[in-house]
């Protein structure tokens, strides 16, 4: 009997699956064809183009901004006295103020600050270099915090917002301001004419009265206060790394009491700096210090021992210590994402240069930071700016507290008010609770273990 000649008697016979045949009669793939390997090597090949448009060429990176030398000091029967107000009020007046001398002028101090304080720890700047406005700097600062613990909070509701007390500490430092400048020795010739310079800068350095919060941007006002007692022959050159190491840690502690004691809120979320809720000065100076440190590296920040030990005389482990101690959590990844990413950096000269780039890219280069900036008659804006001040005349603290805020859009400059009833738009901030009244509240309670930080579960 001959076997089938039919394709399924030819499949029997073989042993071998029938392939499919299409209309034009060629083979065809069974049902299930086996999946084809990528080609990962091509998709590389993409990503990493991809990854080139992205990142700026090596020549265009921005270097570190250098030091401007020290301007002259002023000629003081020519400066035009005058209570600072706010002059940059739209893009036009921010760009004259880049150009201007009082831009070189604060950057040149600020650095120089920073400069006069490398490789140099605390402890290196002796009392016998103490001068009389610096002591008195230092005394000034003592009779406030004797303010500040002589009006404690008025109630203890738990609100991880400001408290309201914090106005009547403000109160009791205007009204004591005449005394304090008296301490300093003013030139009398200029004595009554510079006064109300110094009392606005000093003024603006502990916070806002109707918002009830404080940020980098009253710290660097605290800096303009010095910077004209500078223009004013008080502080010469030699007495900047007295200024750093003395005033700036006092004027820290002031801060931190009046921060814990009034509940008050930052300015902005997480600072307009990205690094801390309320500071950025102790970070730059702090890198400056550790510049060519022998065994204190970048990584040292997360080692509690390291924080404990040099925080007395670095005010860059001193800083991120307080940080650590008034946060909910452990750990900096957890809370302070920016500062876990930079001790990554190799050197301490990598993060002094970046600490500033931001000085000078993200405070003094942006806008909604400098809107708020003073200008004086030793600290003065060109003639051109803030025209549109004569036209639009700012709201009083009353309206504002009547429920109006004057607010400037981040992209256009524009003025613009808000009715907090209605809400907030998407150019204007929220308020922003404390973390540190948080912390404060739980230890309160006893919610944090004896004060330990909780770690998170999976870290």
């Amino acid at each position: 009997m001959s076997s089938s000649t039919s394709p399924a008697g030819a499949a029997v016979g073989t042993g071998r699956q029938p392939e499919s045949t299409s209309n034009s009669g060629k083979p065809s793939p069974g049902p299930n064809p086996a999946p084809s390997i990528p080609n990962l090597l091509a998709r590389k090949s993409k990503l990493d183009e991809a990854r080139r448009r992205r990142q700026p060429e090596s020549g265009s990176l921005q270097p570190v901004p250098e030091t401007p030398p020290l301007p002259p000091l002023p000629d003081l029967s020519t400066v035009k006295f005058q209570t600072p107000t706010r002059r940059i009020l739209t893009p036009q007046d921010h760009k004259l103020f880049l150009a201007s001398p009082t831009y070189t002028l604060v950057v040149s101090f600020i650095f120089h600050l920073s400069e006069s304080v490398a490789d140099k720890p605390i402890s290196s700047v002796s009392a016998s270099t103490v001068t009389p406005t610096v002591q008195a700097l230092l005394d000034i600062l003592t009779e406030i915090e004797e303010l500040c613990r002589s009006t404690p909070p008025d109630d203890n509701t738990g609100s991880r917002f400001g408290n309201k007390t914090f106005r009547t500490f403000l109160d009791k430092v205007k009204s004591r301001t005449p005394h304090f400048l008296s301490l300093l020795n003013l030139p009398p010739q200029h004595a009554n004419d510079a006064s109300p310079e110094l009392s606005t800068y000093l003024h603006h350095s502990f916070g806002n009265a109707t918002r009830i919060d404080y940020g980098s941007g009253h710290e660097l006002n605290f800096f303009l206060f010095l910077l004209c007692l500078r223009l004013l022959s008080l502080l010469p050159q030699p007495t900047f790394p007295s200024l750093v190491l003395l005033v700036f840690p006092k004027y820290l502690e002031l801060m931190r009491l009046v921060q814990l004691t009034y509940y008050l809120e930052p300015a902005g979320s997480h600072g307009v700096w990205g690094l801390d809720d309320y500071q950025f000065l102790p970070f730059l100076f702090g890198a400056s210090q550790l510049l060519h440190h022998g065994f204190l590296t970048p990584k040292s920040i997360h080692q509690t021992l390291s924080l404990e030990q040099f925080g007395p005389e670095y005010l860059y482990h001193n800083q991120v210590a307080f940080v650590n101690s008034t946060k909910t959590v452990q750990g900096l990844r957890w809370h302070s994402p920016m500062l876990d990413d930079i001790s990554a950096a190799k050197s301490w000269t990598k993060i002094e240069g970046g600490m500033r780039k931001m000085f000078v890219n993200e405070v003094l280069g942006k806008l909604p930071v400098m809107q708020h900036f003073l200008f004086g008659g030793l600290i003065p804006a060109t003639e051109e700016m803030g025209k549109l001040a004569e036209e639009q005349p700012e709201l009083t603290e009353e309206e504002i507290e009547n429920g109006k805020l004057v607010i400037f859009d981040d992209t256009e400059g524009k003025r613009h008010v808000h009715q907090q009833a209605v809400g907030w738009g998407d150019c204007c901030g929220i308020k922003v609770p404390s973390s540190l009244a948080a912390a404060e509240e739980m230890r309160k309670r006893g919610a944090m273990g004896g004060g330990q930080l909780r770690r998170i579960p999976f870290d």
